[in-house]
């Protein structure tokens, strides 16, 4: 198995560690009832997607 040779450094190690981070979703708003959502992806509110009605969805109240 391989072994290091040397200890990585920290600085290296958090360099490493730069891209680890955990970014929110992209989100736009629905053009049909105006809640965010996320591109590309039925509208969960109203069930929308690319002008036409995709998903039925139970009015809530």
């Amino acid at each position: 198995m391989a072994v290091p040779k040397k200890k990585t450094s920290q600085a290296r190690r958090d360099q490493r560690r730069a891209h680890h981070a955990i970014t929110p979703p992209n989100l736009t708003s629905c053009p049909n009832c105006g809640e965010p959502r996320v591109p590309h992806r039925v509208c969960r509110n109203c069930g929308f997607y690319k002008g036409r009605n995709a998903v039925a969805v139970e009015a809530t109240e």
